[in-house]
C-alpha cells in the first residue's frame, strides 16, 4: 500500500494542516514500510503538543479520549484496530541510576537523533506541502539495505541514555537477521552494566521476543558476546565449556541447548515450549560427576532443574502461569528417550502418558529437538528409536485411554463406599487405584476400579 492510500496517514495529515500542526510518522512504521512488513501500531511525532493533537483527533473521529501520559508527553488511542501513539518532538535520557527517563522538548532532528538505531531514526512527513517526504538524517535507509544496525549518535551516548537499547538491538538483529556494526557492538559491551538500572520486566520482555524469533540462538550468542547474558541469566552462561578427564569428554551444554532451541523453533512458535528448551538442561553444571569406567554423568539434573525454576522465574519476572508447564517438561524430558533404551512394558508407557497428560505432544517435540548428535548415523538411530516410542505411546493411548487420566472412582464415591470422612486416606486409596490401572493390574473402567477398591479398602492404611 502506498502512503497516499493509507487512510490513517492522510487523515492525520489533513487534520494537522487544519490545526496548524507539523506531523510525522516515525520509527518502526517507516522501517517496516521499506521492509514490507505489517504493523499493528504507528508512532507519530508532532512538532509542538502531541497530547493536544491526539485529543483533537479523538474528537474529530468520535473516538474515546486518548490515554495520556503527561510525564512523558505522550498520548495513545486506537483507530481501526491500529494503535496510535503521539508525542511532541522530544529528547529523553536516563540520568545516573534512575529508571525513569527525563524528557525535554526538542525539534524533529533532535528527536530522531535520540532514537536507538538509524533504521528507526527515519520519518515520513504527513502535511500536504511535503506529504511522503522522507526525513533520514542518519542514512537509515542505506543501513536498512545493508542489513546493518548502527546508532545515530556515539554508541556510548545512545546506550547510556537508554540501556534497554542493548536488548532491543540484539532483538532486532535476531528477528531481522541483521549485523550489528562493530563500533555499535563495542558500545554495547562497554555499557552493559547500565542494564542494571532497567526494570526486570522490560528486560524480560525483550528476552522473550528474542526467544520468539525464527532462530533464537542468534540472539543468545549476541547476548553472550556482549556480556549481557552473564548479567541477566548467569545460569545459562554456566552451561558453557567442555571438560576432558581420563579420555572422557562431555559435550558443551551451552551449544547443545542453543541447537535444541533452534530445532524446536523450527517446529513451533509456542514461546513457553521454546522456554522449556532453554531450561531442560539448566541443572547439568550442578549435577556433573565423573564416574570411573563410565565417564561424565548428570544424574537427577531433570528434577534439580525443575526445582531451580521457581527462583529463576521469580528473579527474571517470567510469567508465573508458565512455571508449572515448564517445570513439567523439564522434569519429564528424559523419559521418552529412556523408553528407547530398553524393552519396556505397557506400564512404563501408561505412566508417561499419565504424567505428561495434555502436554504429551509438546514433550515429544522437546525430546525430538533434544536429539542433536553430530554423528549422522547415531542421530538417525536415535530418531528411529524415538519414533518407535511415539508409535508405542499412540498404541497404548488408543488401547487404554490414558490421556487426561483420573481414577474412574472419585473421592466422593471412595468416602461413601468406605464410610470415610475427607482426609489423606481417601487420597491414598485413589492413588492405589490409579497405580493398579497404570501397572495393568486392572482395566481403566469404573466397575473394575470399584471392585479393586472393595478388595483393598481394608488393607490400605495411613
Amino acid at each position: 500500500m502506498s502512503l497516499q492510500d493509507n487512510k490513517i496517514l492522510t487523515t492525520l495529515g489533513a487534520l494537522a494542516d487544519q490545526h496548524k500542526f507539523e506531523i510525522y510518522v516515525v520509527g518502526g512504521f517507516v522501517r517496516d514500510y521499506f521492509l514490507q512488513r505489517d504493523r499493528s501500531e504507528m508512532d507519530f511525532v508532532v512538532v509542538g503538543d502531541g497530547i493536544r493533537f491526539a485529543e483533537l483527533l479523538a474528537k474529530h473521529l468520535h473516538l474515546p479520549k486518548p490515554a495520556v501520559y503527561r510525564n512523558f508527553g505522550t498520548a495513545m488511542l486506537k483507530w481501526n484496530e491500529m494503535q496510535l501513539e503521539f508525542v511532541g518532538a522530544r529528547k529523553e535520557s536516563y540520568r545516573g541510576d534512575s529508571r525513569k527517563p527525563q524528557v525535554e522538548p526538542a525539534d524533529l532532528q533532535s528527536d530522531l537523533s535520540r532514537r536507538d538505531f538509524t533504521i528507526n531514526a527515519m520519518a515520513f512527513a504527513l502535511n500536504a506541502a511535503n506529504f511522503g517526504a522522507l526525513v533520514d538524517p542518519f542514512d537509515g535507509q542505506k543501513d536498512l539495505s545493508a542489513k546493518l544496525l548502527r546508532t545515530p549518535l556515539e554508541p556510548a551516548t545512545t546506550f547510556s541514555d537508554d540501556p534497554l537499547r542493548l536488548m532491543r538491538g540484539i532483538r532486532f538483529a535476531t528477528q531481522l537477521d541483521f549485523t550489528i556494526e562493530e563500533k555499535t557492538f563495542k558500545g554495547m559491551r562497554a555499557m552493559r552494566e547500565r542494564l542494571r538500572i532497567i526494570s526486570q520486566e522490560r528486560i524480560t520482555e525483550e528476552f522473550l521476543k528474542i526467544l520468539a524469533a525464527p532462530k533464537p540462538s542468534i540472539g543468545f550468542r549476541l547476548l553472550d558476546d556482549a556480556g549481557v547474558l552473564e548479567i541477566i541469566f548467569p545460569e545459562f552462561v554456566a552451561l558453557k565449556g567442555v571438560e576432558e578427564y581420563k579420555g572422557y569428554f562431555h559435550k558443551d551444554v551451552f551449544n547443545h541447548t542453543l541447537m535444541v532451541m533452534d530445532n524446536l523453533a523450527a517446529m513451533t512458535e509456542k514461546v513457553p515450549l521454546r522456554l522449556s528448551a532453554v531450561f531442560h538442561d539448566i541443572a547439568k553444571p550442578r549435577t556433573k560427576v565423573f564416574i570411573e569406567g563410565k565417564g561424565w554423568t548428570f544424574h537427577g539434573h531433570e528434577d534439580i532443574g525443575a526445582r531451580m525454576l521457581p527462583g529463576i522465574f521469580n528473579r527474571m519476572r517470567l510469567p508465573n502461569d508458565w512455571l508449572k508447564y515448564v517445570q513439567k517438561l523439564t522434569r519429564l524430558h528424559l523419559r521418552p528417550i529412556a523408553l528407547t533404551e530398553e524393552e519396556c512394558t505397557d506400564s512404563a508407557y501408561r505412566r508417561l502418558l499419565f504424567q505428561a497428560g495434555e502436554d504429551l505432544e509438546d514433550l515429544l517435540m522437546l525430546c525430538r529437538a533434544d536429539i542433536t548428535s553430530g554423528n549422522v548415523k547415531r542421530r538417525e538411530r536415535h530418531l528411529a528409536n524415538f519414533e518407535f516410542v511415539v508409535k508405542r505411546l499412540n498404541e497404548v493411548e488408543e488401547k487404554d485411554r490414558m490421556r487426561a487420566f483420573q481414577s474412574p472412582v472419585r473421592g466422593d464415591e471412595i468416602m461413601q463406599v468406605c464410610n470415610l470422612a475427607p482426609g489423606p486416606l481417601v487420597g491414598k486409596l485413589k492413588t492405589a487405584i490409579e497405580d493398579a490401572i497404570l501397572d495393568g493390574k486392572i482395566s481403566n473402567e469404573h466397575d473394575a476400579a470399584l471392585a479393586y477398591l472393595l478388595a483393598i479398602k481394608g488393607d490400605v492404611r495411613l
